[in-house]
């Protein structure tokens, strides 16, 4: 509308504007509105770029060859790449001219004008195997060209896929290599029968001498052998006379040791028998009440219980009539474990028998 329109580029693209032959407005992935009766715009791409060749060519030695390869290339330079050639744009957004195309044919005249150099210098032979030093001469060479300098180019890289004569020389350079490869075949299996045969002399050797040697040793062993039979029986000869020494021995400290136990034994019954009779003669004299309260020290309640029914059981004769208390039956019926209970049973006997010994006397 009224002249005004609206143009957005790619990220890969260079776009310049050009008012009044002057640049007002450039670089990638520009988006803007511009008035288009005043304006030129310039689109010029950044991307990368592949441009292959096939070519036919003649080797050093007269012979006919096809080259295929190609070459990868970016504008680095977008300035002076819009200065030589024409990248304007129409009003519908589309190339002016095809310069963009030309371009590309540039690029690849030039690297089919070092690719041609480069196999006029060489062989059949050599050129065949060369692939990858002519790819590097001509990734060099197209940098340094100075076309390639003043269309603001930058050479990526550059790549040979393959290099083949015509069939005729393909088939007899197939039968060339054939040829040798048979009789590189042929001198293998010679090589081979003639080594068989040195490995099988060198193993028949080999078994003779291992044979020689297991024997040898073998004698080794024998003789180890026997030498550890005779050393065996030694020390086992040794060992029964020490043992037979160890018994005796053994034997003598038990007959000391037995008579030692019994001297022993001896002494202490001695001793015991000495001191019953140092005790003995000490309670002749004592008094028998005497005696007997010793005796009832350290009692439980149920052993002095026991006591007391001995002593009322001496004096029957004296006692006419015996009444127990059923405290005291309680008493005797529970377990020797509750000691509070037991005592109590105790007094309660104690207390019952006096009450009887009183009632005999009245």
């Amino acid at each position: 509308m009224f002249g005004i329109r609206y143009i957005k580029s790619q990220p890969t693209t260079h776009l310049m504007q050009f008012q009044k032959g002057r640049v007002v407005r450039e670089g990638a992935g520009l988006a803007f509105f511009y008035y288009a009766p005043t304006t030129t715009l310039v689109a010029v791409p950044l991307a990368s770029q592949d441009a292959g060749f096939i070519l036919e060519l003649v080797t050093r030695d007269f012979q006919s060859v096809t080259v295929q390869g190609q070459v990868t290339y970016r504008v680095a330079d977008p300035r002076a790449t819009a200065a030589l050639m024409d990248f304007s744009l129409r009003p519908n957004g589309s190339q002016a001219s095809e310069d963009p195309e030309r371009l590309r044919e540039r690029v690849v005249l030039q690297a089919k004008v070092v690719v041609h150099q480069a196999i006029e210098a060489l062989a059949l032979g050599d050129a065949l195997k060369a692939s990858a030093a002519i790819a590097a001469t001509v990734q060099a060479q197209l940098a340094a060209q100075p076309e390639i300098r003043a269309l603001g180019l930058e050479i990526l890289g550059a790549s040979v896929v393959a290099i083949k004569p015509t069939p005729d020389i393909a088939r007899a350079l197939e039968a060339q290599a054939r040829e040798n490869n048979l009789q590189a075949a042929d001198i293998a299996v010679y090589q081979r029968r003639m080594a068989a045969v040195q490995n099988e002399r060198e193993i028949r050797q080999n078994e003779l001498d291992t044979e020689v040697a297991v024997e040898a040793k073998q004698r080794q062993i024998q003789e180890a052998q026997m030498e550890a039979r005779a050393a065996v029986a030694r020390r086992a000869n040794a060992l029964r006379q020490e043992q037979m020494g160890a018994d005796v021995e053994l034997e003598q400290q038990r007959k000391d040791l037995v008579a030692s136990q019994a001297d022993n034994t001896r002494a202490l019954a001695e001793a015991d028998a000495h001191r019953v009779r140092a005790v003995m003669q000490a309670l002749d004299n004592a008094d028998p009440r005497v005696v007997q309260a010793l005796a009832a020290v350290g009692m439980q309640p149920s052993q002095l219980i026991a006591q007391a029914f001995g002593g009322i059981a001496e004096r029957a004769e004296r006692i006419g009539q015996l009444n127990v208390s059923p405290d005291l039956l309680s008493g005797l019926l529970r377990s020797a474990d509750a000691p509070e209970s037991s005592a109590a049973s105790t007094r309660g006997s104690e207390a019952g028998a006096r009450k009887s010994r009183q009632g005999g006397a009245s």
